[in-house]
């Protein structure tokens, strides 16, 4: 092979260009921009079964070139819509020593250059022992990194490139090689074939520390065809890098059926965990979250750990009822088997719109094999999904597009955990130019309520607009932003998704000025780090001309070194100060704005002559109608409700439906519904629109596209009907048996266990005064669970008390249809009372309990019997073997107080 073809470049239309060949020292890339060397003699080559390839004696035997040209369609990210991109792919093969065939698949675009590896001739299985892929920085390069972790939450930081050797750093890896010129390193399209990797810096080369790239895995077995992801390096300008695409170019492409994803809706979301730790364990405080959030015009809400399946599909109907879809929060180890993943089938059927899985925590190929699958059953369903504690995107926004977000980042949910480890505004304005370039971001921003808080209010407002994801969860509480009009109004304007993103201003060591446009109007936010002082922000690459009019919202009295109320006074209990300050000005070449210490702002440009304001709250719309609330299973295996004639159902998974004349449903329960135990059937309808009523579109004016959305543009409403397979004959623990409803002040209603704190499943064994019971129901006064007993059982049994964990008096009761059918009063230390209840004919059974001593909700002096848990234990239902029972009106039960055995 001659020299000319060894070093043959790939012609590109663009700046960037690239060549590989074998200088005589091994197998190398070099990449050039406007014909200077950006990146020189990256070593190329990985290790397959302990032999090392792309040595120097590796024979260049062939060469082959394409163009690339193809177009996707962007669902969520810096850039929604259709994207065409052409890229130049040239592949040379090389055949090593000792025979072994392999090749380097190099493509070049505008933006950067990538390289993957192939082994085109391999028979059955090899192992790939190790990358041998290095790049070797710049002497005197300045580089922005992150201390690699495999959940990606260590701090960023900016450090001269030669302090780097050592160390091991995690993707994307910022570099500035010269005045003009930047390179970011990252992977694209990985999957379940092979392991994450990340760069260790070791000796030292021409003055620079060379990167080697490190498999998560000690080795990975490969099998014929590619055996790597993309190695990406995008190169140019930092405004370049932050509108890139190429990580999702070089990313494999949906399938037909996903490039129609219309379920897939970015947005905004209310989000309460981070401000109340265990709220997603109540239901009330989910709806409130809701009705600021609809106000707001946002889109969604997630619930984090602590919801209860009792309750989710109520609030999925409450939120629907305002255009707000619903997410859940969930374990990655709780879906790693077939029979967990039945569960995301399940959670679809009750109308829920995605999933926060958190925890992965691992870059193997085991792992990825993980992703494979959960990535494969959201989409077959249509749920949206939220990757947390994850690794960084490598391009699944594109081939899977219902991926709205993933974390991989330290974000705001360090304030909750470290309160002494508070982020700073240099790790906050290294984002937008490193993790935020290659995919969302769920950093959770605008936490004006975080405790030592060193950021200013317009810096933590700034943070929603310079950070990027599919769907924004802000972290405060809603009524923090709701008591701060201007902020209430910016993040009610703030579009839910953007067109166009494009870097005004800023370097990674001082600040970020970034504008995504959303329609006609573009949305800016500036965040920095350092002194007070004023920054000028050019706006000539928005084209909207020097007479648009500018909102801006910033730091008050930014100039004085002040730093402005954070919201520990809010925690208080005392009005805090917003710190934010607004002005109205136009355009013209640039506009400059004043900023407080590690402060920023956010803006909202508009054409001149436009609306600048257009946002309105989400009306309430009505929701199905439903009969009855809880169907029984007859003895022909079929439940039988009627409904509105306009409406579908969602089943759980193996159920089946048909309609009977209009309004009628004959629903079939699979097989393995129990007696005693339900399933939830969804009635939903498309939404009356997205409207708010006066001709603004709660979602913008931009559409997503024909048929976008549920529903052609609509979101479901939606209402829920409850299947009961009835009891059978004999006696039956309460426990075991699933609520219709239930309230508690401390988290969820527990079984077999105290009620503990606010959280599922944290409870302890049930023991009052001393002696333990093993089954049971453990709750927090004010409780009521209530179970469906359909008129078939004939006594209900059991004895009550408080809890050992607990101090206080209560006064309980058992109800039967809203009939008073047992009451007692039980207090801390003493034994439990029996009680004993004919509940013949009653189709809803209620256990209520309620502090002995009432006091108004939000006095700071509550009495000592407000924490008092109550255990209900020993709870027996007994079913004979006849039909359904006739009510008795026999008198209320006499409780008898049971004395611990002797």
């Amino acid at each position: 092979m001659t020299d000319e073809v060894r070093s043959r470049p790939a012609t590109n239309a663009g700046p960037v260009d690239a060549r590989v060949e074998n200088t005589g020292t091994g197998v190398r890339l070099t990449v050039t921009r406007r014909e200077e060397v950006v990146l020189d003699r990256v070593r190329l080559g990985f290790v397959l079964d302990g032999t090392e390839l792309g040595t120097a004696d590796a024979e260049l035997v062939r060469v082959s070139e394409r163009t690339v040209r193809d177009r996707f369609r962007a669902r969520s990210g810096k850039s929604v819509g259709e994207h065409e991109y052409e890229h130049r792919e040239i592949v040379y093969a090389f055949r090593e020593a000792a025979g072994v065939e392999w090749r380097v698949i190099l493509r070049v675009a505008r933006d950067g250059v990538a390289i993957r590896y192939a082994l085109p001739a391999l028979d059955g299985t090899a192992r790939v022992t190790g990358d041998r892929t290095a790049v070797t920085l710049p002497a005197g390069s300045r580089s922005w990194v992150l201390d690699y972790q495999t959940w990606y939450e260590t701090p960023r930081f900016g450090v001269d490139s030669a302090e780097l050797a050592g160390g091991a750093y995690g993707l994307p890896f910022l570099v500035r090689v010269d005045e003009t010129n930047h390179v970011l390193i990252t992977e694209s399209g990985i999957d379940g074939r092979f392991a994450g990797a990340h760069v260790e810096a070791e000796e030292f080369e021409d003055g620079g520390p060379t990167l080697r790239f490190a498999l998560a895995d000690e080795s990975v077995e490969v099998t014929r065809g590619v055996v790597t992801p993309w190695r990406v390096f995008l190169v140019g300008p930092l405004a370049e890098l932050v509108s890139s695409l190429l990580v999702d170019e070089l990313a494999p492409a949906a399938s037909p059926e996903l490039e129609e994803a219309a379920w897939v809706r970015p947005g905004r979301a209310a989000w309460s965990w981070w401000s109340d730790f265990y709220s997603g364990a109540q239901l009330d405080k989910q709806k409130h979250f809701v009705d600021v959030a609809a106000d707001l015009g946002w889109e969604h809400l997630l619930i984090d750990c602590g919801w209860e399946e009792t309750w989710v599909p109520e609030i999925v109907s409450y939120a629907g009822s305002r255009g707000v879809q619903v997410h859940l929060w969930t374990i990655w180890r709780d879906l790693n088997s077939p029979e967990d993943l039945r569960k995301l089938a399940l959670w679809r059927s009750w109308g829920v719109a995605g999933i926060k899985v958190d925890f992965m925590e691992s870059e193997s190929k085991d792992r990825y094999r993980w992703y494979d699958t959960i990535l494969a059953e959201t989409a077959r369903l249509g749920l949206m999904v939220n990757f947390h504690g994850s690794v960084i995107p490598r391009g699944w926004g594109r081939t899977f597009p219902q991926v709205i977000g993933y974390e991989a980042i330290r974000g705001a949910e360090y304030y909750v955990f470290f309160e002494n480890q508070a982020l700073t505004a240099a790790h906050n304005v290294i984002q937008p130019f490193t993790r935020n370039v290659v995919g969302g971001m769920d950093a959770t921003p605008v936490a004006f309520g975080a405790a030592n808080r060193t950021t200013s209010d317009g810096h933590e407002l700034g943070l929603s607009v310079a950070f990027e994801c599919g769907i924004t969860h802000f972290a405060d509480h809603v009524d923090a932003y709701a008591g701060r009009p201007l902020a209430a109004r910016f993040l009610a304007e703030q579009a839910p998704y953007w067109a166009e993103t494009v870097l005004l201003a800023g370097d990674p060591d001082s600040h970020a000025v970034v504008a995504r446009r959303s329609g006609d109007r573009w949305f800016v936010g500036g965040i920095a780090t350092g002194e007070a002082r004023t920054i000028r922000v050019p706006l000539d690459a928005l084209g909207v001309g020097t007479d648009a009019q500018v909102w801006i919202v910033g730091d008050a009295s930014p100039l004085t070194g002040e730093v402005p109320a954070t919201g520990l006074a809010e925690k208080a209990g005392r009005t805090a100060a917003t710190g934010l300050a607004e002005t109205t000005t136009t355009a013209g070449e640039a506009i400059d704005v004043e900023v407080a210490r590690d402060g920023g702002f956010v803006a909202i440009v508009a054409p001149a002559g436009t609306e600048l304001f257009r946002a309105g709250p989400r009306p309430r719309q009505a929701v199905p109608a439903v009969y009855p609330a809880v169907a029984e299973v007859g003895a022909d295996g079929i439940a039988s409700i009627t409904t509105d004639a306009d409406v579908r159902l969602r089943l759980p998974p193996g159920w089946s439906a048909g309609r009977v004349g209009g309004t009628g449903w004959a629903v079939r329960p699979d097989a393995s519904l129990r007696p005693g135990r339900l399933g939830v059937v969804t009635v939903e309808r498309d939404g009356e629109g997205l409207d708010s009523g006066d001709g603004r579109s709660q979602d913008h004016g931009y559409d997503l596209g024909e048929g976008d959305r549920e529903g052609g543009g609509r979101v479901p409403v939606v209402s829920h009907v409850r299947v009961v397979r009835p009891l059978t004959p004999g006696d039956h623990a309460l426990s075991d048996l699933p609520m219709i409803a239930f309230v508690n002040d401390d988290g969820p209603v527990e079984r077999d266990q105290s009620n503990g704190a606010g959280n599922p499943g944290d409870g302890r064994p049930m023991r009052v005064a001393g002696r333990g019971f093993e089954r049971g129901l453990g709750t927090a006064p004010y409780s009521e669970a209530r179970f469906h007993l359909g008129g078939r059982v004939e006594t209900f049994t059991g004895a009550v008390g408080v809890d050992d964990e607990s101090t206080g008096v209560a006064r309980v009761g058992v109800l039967g249809d809203g009939r008073e059918l047992f009451t007692a009063v039980v207090e801390a230390g003493e034994p439990v009372t029996d009680f004993s209840v004919d509940v013949r004919g009653v189709r809803t059974l209620c256990l209520r309990s309620e502090t002995a001593t009432p006091f108004p909700r939000g006095e700071t002096d509550t009495p000592d019997d407000a924490g008092v848990h109550v255990d209900w234990v020993d709870t027996t239902l007994r079913v004979p073997p006849t039909g359904p029972l006739p009510a008795d009106d026999a008198a209320p039960v006499t409780p008898r107080r049971r004395t611990p055995s002797r």
